[in-house]
């Protein structure tokens, strides 16, 4: 059965690596016949969420920016991604704003039971992405009809654009991809 993915690509970096394996599930997904649309926060305007709770009694945000677009595609998908370059040790700030900003989600009849996590970083171990996943579960715990089904390690990936030589890397992602 055909699943609507969205994958939120958090990087505001050209060529990011964290972009680049976003493209790849996106792309893993598309071939097993998924309707996916990628977003990407370049360009994007979000303000910083005010802690004012209306979204809680109107199911929208008060605050008029593009945060109100992105919360409506992923209350309507069937899976969530989220792919984020991590700096020191946490996701990006781009990310954990929207991330924020979806609060109105949370008493909402949403759609979506699967999130996955891609994320990239220049240290070499896998624990350097320990409070990111760590802030990803405390999202998806907010919402209990939906489980965190995997992660990217993207670790070891200093450079710009680096994931692009890293075919294993690149696979594995393609690969989860194709399993939504």
């Amino acid at each position: 059965m055909s699943k609507k993915v969205v994958v939120l690509s958090t990087s505001i970096r050209p060529n990011s690596n964290s972009d680049i394996l976003a493209d790849e599930f996106a792309r893993g997904a598309k071939d097993s016949g998924n309707e996916v649309e990628k977003v990407s926060l370049v360009g994007k305007e979000l303000n910083f969420c005010r802690g004012c709770l209306a979204c809680q009694k109107t199911g929208k945000c008060i605050i008029q920016d593009d945060a109100i677009e992105i919360a409506e595609k992923v209350k309507n998908a069937d899976v969530v991604v989220f792919a984020t370059p991590v700096y020191y040790y946490a996701m990006s700030g781009q990310m954990k704003t929207l991330i924020d900003r979806m609060n109105c989600l949370f008493s909402a009849d949403y759609k979506f039971r699967e999130a996955y996590l891609i994320a990239s970083a220049a240290d070499t171990d896998k624990p350097a992405l320990d409070g990111t996943i760590k802030e990803v579960e405390g999202w998806v715990a907010c919402f209990p009809k939906v489980k965190l089904k995997d992660i990217i390690y993207g670790v070891g990936l200093e450079a710009s654009g680096e994931a692009k030589n890293k075919s294993k890397l690149l696979k594995q992602t393609y690969n989860m991809g194709k399993t939504v």
